[in-house]
Protein backbone atom coordinates (compact mmCIF):
# COMPACT_ATOMS: atom_id res chain seq x y z
CA UNK A 1 0.00 0.00 0.00
CA UNK A 2 0.98 3.37 -0.96
CA UNK A 3 0.73 5.64 1.73
CA UNK A 4 -1.07 9.46 0.44
CA UNK A 5 1.11 12.68 1.25
CA UNK A 6 1.33 14.01 5.02
CA UNK A 7 2.50 17.55 5.51
CA UNK A 8 3.51 18.20 9.22
CA UNK A 9 3.50 22.51 10.15
CA UNK A 10 4.78 23.09 13.59
CA UNK A 11 7.55 23.23 15.85
CA UNK A 12 10.95 21.64 16.60
CA UNK A 13 12.52 21.74 19.84
CA UNK A 14 15.40 20.17 21.92
CA UNK A 15 13.81 18.29 25.01
CA UNK A 16 16.11 18.37 27.93
CA UNK A 17 14.64 16.29 30.63
CA UNK A 18 15.02 15.37 34.31
CA UNK A 19 13.57 12.04 35.82
CA UNK A 20 12.20 12.37 39.69
CA UNK A 21 10.48 10.57 42.22
CA UNK A 22 7.73 13.66 41.91
CA UNK A 23 7.03 16.69 40.50
CA UNK A 24 8.15 19.83 42.48
CA UNK A 25 5.73 22.77 44.30
CA UNK A 26 5.71 25.74 43.35
CA UNK A 27 8.85 27.16 44.76
CA UNK A 28 10.48 23.50 45.79
CA UNK A 29 13.80 22.38 44.24
CA UNK A 30 13.75 18.36 43.77
CA UNK A 31 16.63 16.74 43.35
CA UNK A 32 16.35 14.31 40.66
CA UNK A 33 17.51 11.24 38.56
CA UNK A 34 18.41 11.09 35.07
CA UNK A 35 19.23 13.80 32.62
CA UNK A 36 18.58 13.31 29.02
CA UNK A 37 18.52 15.83 26.21
CA UNK A 38 16.14 14.43 23.31
CA UNK A 39 14.69 15.83 20.24
CA UNK A 40 11.31 17.38 20.78
CA UNK A 41 8.55 19.77 19.65
CA UNK A 42 5.14 18.85 18.60
CA UNK A 43 5.63 19.12 14.92
CA UNK A 44 8.60 17.35 15.12
CA UNK A 45 7.27 14.15 17.14
CA UNK A 46 4.20 13.98 14.81
CA UNK A 47 6.20 13.90 12.12
CA UNK A 48 8.74 11.36 13.10
CA UNK A 49 6.34 9.26 14.26
CA UNK A 50 4.36 9.19 11.18
CA UNK A 51 7.51 8.83 9.16
CA UNK A 52 8.56 5.70 11.93
CA UNK A 53 4.95 4.40 10.52
CA UNK A 54 5.74 4.30 7.20
CA UNK A 55 4.03 7.90 6.11
CA UNK A 56 5.73 9.96 3.39
CA UNK A 57 6.37 13.08 5.39
CA UNK A 58 7.24 16.42 4.73
CA UNK A 59 7.91 19.16 7.64
CA UNK A 60 7.50 22.57 7.78
CA UNK A 61 9.16 24.09 11.05
CA UNK A 62 11.62 26.91 11.49
CA UNK A 63 14.61 26.97 13.58
CA UNK A 64 17.68 28.70 14.92
CA UNK A 65 21.34 28.23 13.10
CA UNK A 66 22.62 26.67 16.42
CA UNK A 67 23.68 23.40 16.94
CA UNK A 68 20.64 21.98 17.98
CA UNK A 69 18.86 23.18 14.54
CA UNK A 70 21.79 21.10 13.00
CA UNK A 71 21.33 18.03 15.35
CA UNK A 72 17.47 18.06 14.88
CA UNK A 73 17.52 18.07 11.27
CA UNK A 74 20.33 15.44 10.83
CA UNK A 75 17.50 13.50 12.97
CA UNK A 76 14.79 14.40 10.56
CA UNK A 77 16.86 13.43 7.48
CA UNK A 78 17.47 9.86 9.53
CA UNK A 79 13.98 9.25 9.62
CA UNK A 80 13.27 9.96 5.96
CA UNK A 81 11.65 12.95 6.18
CA UNK A 82 11.44 15.84 3.71
CA UNK A 83 13.02 18.59 5.11
CA UNK A 84 13.07 20.69 2.00
CA UNK A 85 11.17 23.28 4.23
CA UNK A 86 12.94 23.33 7.49
CA UNK A 87 13.64 26.75 7.72
CA UNK A 88 16.32 28.37 9.56
CA UNK A 89 16.33 32.07 11.63
CA UNK A 90 19.56 33.44 12.20
CA UNK A 91 18.28 36.39 14.47
CA UNK A 92 16.70 33.86 17.17
CA UNK A 93 17.79 30.73 19.04
CA UNK A 94 15.95 26.71 18.44
CA UNK A 95 13.16 25.73 20.49
CA UNK A 96 13.73 24.29 23.66
CA UNK A 97 11.46 22.49 26.14
CA UNK A 98 12.16 22.04 29.55
CA UNK A 99 10.56 19.17 30.91
CA UNK A 100 10.23 17.18 34.22
CA UNK A 101 8.56 13.38 34.71
CA UNK A 102 7.71 11.97 38.12
CA UNK A 103 8.03 8.00 39.47
CA UNK A 104 4.45 7.54 37.43
CA UNK A 105 5.18 8.78 34.01
CA UNK A 106 3.53 12.33 34.80
CA UNK A 107 5.17 15.12 33.66
CA UNK A 108 5.03 18.90 33.29
CA UNK A 109 6.56 20.93 30.59
CA UNK A 110 7.99 24.11 30.11
CA UNK A 111 8.74 25.65 26.21
CA UNK A 112 10.91 28.57 25.05
CA UNK A 113 9.62 28.54 21.75
CA UNK A 114 12.72 30.51 20.24
CA UNK A 115 12.65 30.25 16.37
CA UNK A 116 8.93 28.32 16.24
CA UNK A 117 7.39 32.20 16.99
CA UNK A 118 9.03 33.65 13.87
CA UNK A 119 7.48 30.78 11.38
CA UNK A 120 5.00 33.14 9.62
CA UNK A 121 2.45 33.70 6.71
CA UNK A 122 5.11 34.26 4.56
CA UNK A 123 7.25 31.01 5.71
CA UNK A 124 3.81 29.34 4.45
CA UNK A 125 3.60 30.48 1.33
CA UNK A 126 6.57 29.44 0.50
CA UNK A 127 5.81 25.87 1.23
CA UNK A 128 2.46 26.36 -0.79
CA UNK A 129 3.31 24.06 -3.41
CA UNK A 130 4.17 21.08 -1.26
CA UNK A 131 1.08 21.87 1.15
CA UNK A 132 -1.26 22.03 -2.20
CA UNK A 133 0.20 18.48 -2.98
CA UNK A 134 -0.88 16.88 0.43
CA UNK A 135 -3.15 14.64 1.05
CA UNK A 136 -3.49 15.13 4.81
CA UNK A 137 -2.06 18.69 6.75
CA UNK A 138 -1.74 18.39 10.57
CA UNK A 139 -0.80 21.23 12.46
CA UNK A 140 -0.51 22.50 16.56
CA UNK A 141 -0.25 25.86 18.19
CA UNK A 142 3.48 26.08 18.99
CA UNK A 143 3.80 28.27 16.36
CA UNK A 144 1.71 31.48 15.40
CA UNK A 145 -2.07 31.13 14.80
CA UNK A 146 -1.90 32.87 12.12
CA UNK A 147 0.56 30.76 10.13
CA UNK A 148 -1.73 27.85 11.44
CA UNK A 149 -4.48 29.92 9.55
CA UNK A 150 -2.64 30.45 6.43
CA UNK A 151 -1.63 27.13 6.06
CA UNK A 152 -5.50 25.91 6.55
CA UNK A 153 -6.82 28.63 3.92
CA UNK A 154 -4.18 27.22 1.17
CA UNK A 155 -4.97 23.33 2.25
CA UNK A 156 -8.39 23.63 2.18
CA UNK A 157 -8.55 25.35 -1.07
CA UNK A 158 -6.48 22.56 -2.77
CA UNK A 159 -8.89 19.90 -1.34
CA UNK A 160 -6.15 18.60 1.43
CA UNK A 161 -7.76 17.19 4.95
CA UNK A 162 -6.89 19.47 7.41
CA UNK A 163 -6.24 18.36 11.16
CA UNK A 164 -5.57 20.67 13.78
CA UNK A 165 -4.22 19.47 17.34
CA UNK A 166 -4.96 22.52 19.12
CA UNK A 167 -2.07 21.99 21.52
CA UNK A 168 -0.89 23.59 24.20
CA UNK A 169 -4.36 25.10 25.08
CA UNK A 170 -4.58 28.07 22.92
CA UNK A 171 -4.14 31.16 25.33
CA UNK A 172 -7.14 32.97 23.28
CA UNK A 173 -10.06 31.35 21.83
CA UNK A 174 -9.78 29.89 18.39
CA UNK A 175 -11.88 31.64 15.40
CA UNK A 176 -15.17 30.62 13.84
CA UNK A 177 -13.14 30.73 10.60
CA UNK A 178 -10.08 28.58 11.60
CA UNK A 179 -12.33 25.88 12.89
CA UNK A 180 -14.72 25.91 9.94
CA UNK A 181 -11.54 25.31 8.15
CA UNK A 182 -10.58 22.00 10.08
CA UNK A 183 -11.83 18.44 8.87
CA UNK A 184 -10.72 16.94 11.87
CA UNK A 185 -9.72 18.36 15.81
CA UNK A 186 -7.40 16.48 18.49
CA UNK A 187 -7.87 17.66 21.51
CA UNK A 188 -7.14 16.57 24.84
CA UNK A 189 -9.51 16.68 27.85
CA UNK A 190 -8.52 20.04 28.54
CA UNK A 191 -8.42 21.52 25.31
CA UNK A 192 -11.15 20.33 24.55
CA UNK A 193 -13.15 21.94 28.13
CA UNK A 194 -11.17 25.44 26.80
CA UNK A 195 -12.67 25.12 23.36
CA UNK A 196 -16.01 23.69 23.90
CA UNK A 197 -16.98 25.74 27.10
CA UNK A 198 -17.99 21.53 28.27
CA UNK A 199 -16.50 20.26 31.77
CA UNK A 200 -15.62 17.25 30.77
CA UNK A 201 -15.97 14.31 33.58
CA UNK A 202 -17.92 11.68 32.09
CA UNK A 203 -18.12 10.24 28.80
CA UNK A 204 -21.24 11.67 28.19
CA UNK A 205 -19.58 15.51 28.89
CA UNK A 206 -16.64 14.90 26.23
CA UNK A 207 -19.68 13.40 23.97
CA UNK A 208 -21.49 17.01 24.27
CA UNK A 209 -17.89 18.39 23.79
CA UNK A 210 -17.69 17.02 20.49
CA UNK A 211 -20.85 18.11 19.44
CA UNK A 212 -20.48 21.51 20.46
CA UNK A 213 -16.89 21.97 18.53
CA UNK A 214 -18.79 20.55 15.71
CA UNK A 215 -21.29 23.11 15.80
CA UNK A 216 -18.61 25.79 15.33
CA UNK A 217 -17.44 24.12 12.16
CA UNK A 218 -15.20 21.42 13.13
CA UNK A 219 -15.92 18.38 10.58
CA UNK A 220 -15.10 15.96 13.06
CA UNK A 221 -13.87 15.64 16.55
CA UNK A 222 -11.44 13.11 18.74
CA UNK A 223 -10.93 13.78 21.95
CA UNK A 224 -8.11 12.21 24.09
CA UNK A 225 -8.84 11.12 27.86
CA UNK A 226 -5.37 9.93 28.13
CA UNK A 227 -6.03 6.25 30.27
CA UNK A 228 -9.67 5.97 29.41
CA UNK A 229 -9.35 6.30 26.25
CA UNK A 230 -10.46 8.37 23.31
CA UNK A 231 -14.01 9.52 21.67
CA UNK A 232 -14.61 10.21 18.02
CA UNK A 233 -17.38 11.77 16.88
CA UNK A 234 -17.89 12.25 13.01
CA UNK A 235 -21.03 15.06 12.79
CA UNK A 236 -23.44 12.09 13.27
CA UNK A 237 -22.43 9.26 15.70
CA UNK A 238 -20.14 9.15 18.45
CA UNK A 239 -17.62 6.00 19.27
CA UNK A 240 -15.96 5.54 22.20
CA UNK A 241 -12.46 4.18 21.62
CA UNK A 242 -10.96 2.15 24.69
CA UNK A 243 -7.31 2.71 26.20
CA UNK A 244 -4.79 -0.27 25.64
CA UNK A 245 -3.60 -1.12 29.03
CA UNK A 246 0.19 -0.64 29.82
CA UNK A 247 1.99 0.83 32.94
CA UNK A 248 3.01 4.53 31.76
CA UNK A 249 6.70 5.07 32.09
CA UNK A 250 6.20 8.42 30.44
CA UNK A 251 3.69 10.05 29.02
CA UNK A 252 5.74 12.68 27.40
CA UNK A 253 4.95 12.90 23.22
CA UNK A 254 1.96 10.27 23.61
CA UNK A 255 -0.27 12.58 22.45
CA UNK A 256 1.87 13.11 19.37
CA UNK A 257 2.63 10.43 19.12
CA UNK A 258 -0.80 9.15 18.90
CA UNK A 259 -1.59 12.67 16.02
CA UNK A 260 1.79 10.64 13.93
CA UNK A 261 -0.36 7.31 14.02
CA UNK A 262 -3.68 8.89 13.27
CA UNK A 263 -2.48 10.65 10.70
CA UNK A 264 -0.41 7.50 8.64
CA UNK A 265 -3.60 5.37 9.43
CA UNK A 266 -6.03 7.73 8.04
CA UNK A 267 -3.46 7.83 4.49
CA UNK A 268 -3.41 4.54 4.34
CA UNK A 269 -7.10 4.70 4.17
CA UNK A 270 -8.68 3.24 7.28
CA UNK A 271 -11.86 5.32 8.55
CA UNK A 272 -11.51 7.62 11.99
CA UNK A 273 -12.69 4.80 14.81
CA UNK A 274 -10.03 2.23 13.13
CA UNK A 275 -7.50 4.88 12.86
CA UNK A 276 -8.06 6.06 16.54
CA UNK A 277 -7.94 2.24 17.65
CA UNK A 278 -4.34 1.71 16.02
CA UNK A 279 -3.31 5.37 16.98
CA UNK A 280 -4.52 4.30 20.42
CA UNK A 281 -2.10 1.04 20.63
CA UNK A 282 0.67 2.97 19.05
CA UNK A 283 0.84 5.37 22.11
CA UNK A 284 0.14 2.54 24.29
CA UNK A 285 4.07 1.20 23.24
CA UNK A 286 5.30 4.86 23.79
CA UNK A 287 4.40 5.52 27.10
CA UNK A 288 6.50 1.92 28.58
CA UNK A 289 9.30 4.29 26.98
CA UNK A 290 11.61 7.30 28.76
CA UNK A 291 11.80 10.55 26.01
CA UNK A 292 9.26 11.70 23.54
CA UNK A 293 10.76 11.11 19.81
CA UNK A 294 12.85 8.02 21.17
CA UNK A 295 10.07 6.91 22.68
CA UNK A 296 8.17 6.50 19.29
CA UNK A 297 7.90 2.54 17.68
CA UNK A 298 8.49 1.93 14.08
CA UNK A 299 6.09 0.24 12.28
CA UNK A 300 7.43 -3.74 12.80
CA UNK A 301 6.77 -3.04 16.67
CA UNK A 302 3.54 -2.26 16.20
CA UNK A 303 2.65 -4.76 13.15
CA UNK A 304 3.91 -7.50 16.13
CA UNK A 305 1.67 -6.06 18.39
CA UNK A 306 -1.21 -6.27 16.24
CA UNK A 307 -0.59 -9.62 15.45
CA UNK A 308 -0.46 -10.64 18.92
CA UNK A 309 -3.80 -9.45 19.52
CA UNK A 310 -5.17 -11.22 16.71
Amino acid sequence: MNPRKIVVIGSSNTDMVIKSERLPAPGETVLGGTFLMNPGGKGANQAVAAARLGGDVTFVCKTGTDLFAQRAEEGYRREGIDTAFVLRNADVPSGVALITVDAEGENCIVVAPGANDTLSPADIEQARAVIESADLVVMQLEIPLDTVLAAARIARAAGARVLLNPAPAPARPLSDELLSLVDLLIPNRTEAELLSGVRIAEWEDAESAAVRLHERGVGSVLITLGSRGALCFDGIRHERIASCPVKSVDSTGAGDTFCGALCVALSEGRDLVAAARFASLVASISVTRVGAQQAIPYRTEVDRALAAQS
